[in-house]
């Protein structure tokens, strides 16, 4: 720790005892640097803030409207300071009267590129902000570019919607013309491959309806042989007729049992929903009259003994008959399916490709059928919002904050810089004496000298100042005094002409 104070200690004494060239050196170094700061033109900011409220005008697929508007504003500010609109700026504020040849135009409109920064806040909110040396013309620029951003917006979304409608309108007319070749074409296949066939749709379709009916026939006919079953069991156990008194036991006649036993079936069938045109109720019908052509044919009176039709037995008959009909119908619909899945099995055995081709030629329908529907519905979209927007402002534009007009330079900061050039001199001086002092080698301690000759030092001897000395010191110091406060004063008057500059404004 001893070691480091004195090597301090040593450079201190180096830099105080050649301290005239250290002030000189500083003084040296602000004056060139203050001027050179002097000189630095002043620069002045104007800035401006502008809402983009995007309003959504007709309601869209998941906010899609809403994020298409958001990506147009990116890009029309990311094309904002493009040549084209840079152009438009100069000539229409005062940079014009700056332009006295072609070349000064390309000029200005790269400095332009260059002073113009826009920054896209949060909530659609944009800041743009131009510097440059003259504030009016900064407010100016701002001022048109505002402009410029709300006319690019609203002449973009017209020619973008005219735009976009021509090439919808192409598209659907390409569109329509394929899709009338291909019914066409699906047309030409069913006449001339599936014309004869029985039901509708592909070959794997109609085979899959098909088989999907004759399951279902499959499943009635088990049920209604199974009821047919049943009452041909019963049938086998009940009497066709049983004795009786003069008619007296049964209390009616075999012919009018059976006559109302019918009644009461049509009744039933009538009461299930079943219309006239339906199989059993016409049945009915027919055996109704046949009963009552019995009931007719009945001789009146009554004998004695004697047997008479079981009225049981003629009702399980009939029911027998309508049973045994659906059976009928059932095998006949089987038998009919049957028949069209073998006309299709063949039709698919001697032409294996058609089943193929037909499904390519569905698909394709399909395919252009859907593109077709989908652009027109977007046609109708898209001719609806352009409508909508240029009726109403889907889009407006609000000025939060107006160009401001600069009366203050936002650069250079001269206090700091000035600040800078001050710490720089000084630190010039002291650095240029401190090298200047370990090239010319002293000792001012006599550790030092042992340290540097390896000898013993037995002693040594203080300085002796004589009066003429101590005057001469005293005058040095003086003018050392009177140089660093004028560096001071200086220091401090350069301030004090910056503060005024930016109180009293431009």
């Amino acid at each position: 720790m001893g070691g480091l104070f004195d090597e301090v200690r040593s450079a201190v004494h180096a830099v105080w005892m050649r301290r005239m060239l250290a002030l000189a050196i500083a003084w040296g170094v602000c004056v060139v640097g203050w001027a050179a700061v002097s000189r630095i033109p002043d620069s002045y900011e104007s800035k401006a803030r502008v809402l983009v409220e995007l309003r959504q005008v007709l309601p869209s697929d998941g906010g899609a409207g809403t994020a298409g508007q958001q990506q147009d504003i990116d890009r029309i500010r990311q094309t904002l300071t493009s040549a084209v609109n840079l152009e438009k700026v100069v000539r229409g504020t005062d940079l014009a009267r700056t332009i006295t040849k072609p070349s000064d135009l390309g000029a200005r409109i790269a400095g332009l590129q260059r002073a113009i920064k826009l920054t896209a806040q949060q909530d659609n909110l944009f800041e743009i902000a131009v510097t440059g040396a003259d504030p009016v013309i900064c407010r100016q620029v701002v001022q048109k570019l505002i402009e410029l951003f709300r006319d690019n917006k609203l002449a973009d979304s017209r020619d973008e919607s005219s735009q976009s409608l021509a090439f919808l309108d192409q598209q659907l007319s390409e569109r329509q013309q394929a899709l009338q070749a291909a019914e066409a074409k699906r047309a030409d296949f069913q006449s001339r491959f599936l014309g004869s066939l029985p039901g509708t749709g592909s070959l794997d379709d109609r085979i899959g309806a098909a088989q999907q009916q004759l399951a279902q026939i499959e499943s009635d006919l088990a049920a209604a042989q199974s009821s047919l079953n049943a009452v041909n069991a019963q049938m086998a156990g009940t009497p066709a007729s049983v004795a009786g008194q003069g008619g007296v036991a049964t209390g009616v006649s075999p012919a009018r049992a059976r006559l109302g036993d019918l009644q009461a079936q049509l009744s039933e069938a009538r009461a299930r929903g079943f219309t006239e045109a339906h199989p059993d109720v016409i049945a009915l019908r027919q055996q109704i009259a046949g009963a009552q052509a019995a009931v007719t044919r009945e001789p009146t009176g009554g004998g004695g003994g004697g047997s008479f039709a079981n009225p049981l037995y003629l009702s399980l008959r009939s029911m027998q008959a309508d049973k045994a009909a659906t059976v009928a119908a059932l095998s006949q619909r089987r038998a009919q399916i049957q028949g069209d899945l073998s006309a299709l099995g063949a039709k698919l055995g001697q032409a294996p490709q058609v089943a193929a081709e037909q499904g390519q030629i569905d698909r394709d329908y399909q395919v252009l059928k859907d593109q077709y529907a989908k652009l027109l519905a977007d046609r109708e979209q898209l001719r609806i919002s352009s409508q909508a927007q240029s009726q109403t402002d889907a889009v407006k534009f609000s000025i939060i904050d107006p160009p401001t007009q600069p009366r203050a330079p936002t650069s250079p900061n001269r206090p700091m810089l000035l600040t800078a050039v001050l710490v720089a001199g000084l630190g010039a001086g002291v650095a240029a004496v401190f090298l200047l002092s370990k090239l010319r080698t002293t000792f001012d301690t006599a550790t030092r000298l042992e340290k540097a000759s390896g000898m013993p030092v037995i002693g040594s001897i203080g300085e002796v100042v004589t009066a003429t000395q101590a005057a001469r010191r005293r005058r040095r110091l003086q003018q050392f005094l009177g140089g660093a406060a004028g560096l001071g004063a200086a220091y401090a008057a350069m301030l004090l002409v910056v503060m005024l500059h930016r109180g009293t404004g431009a």
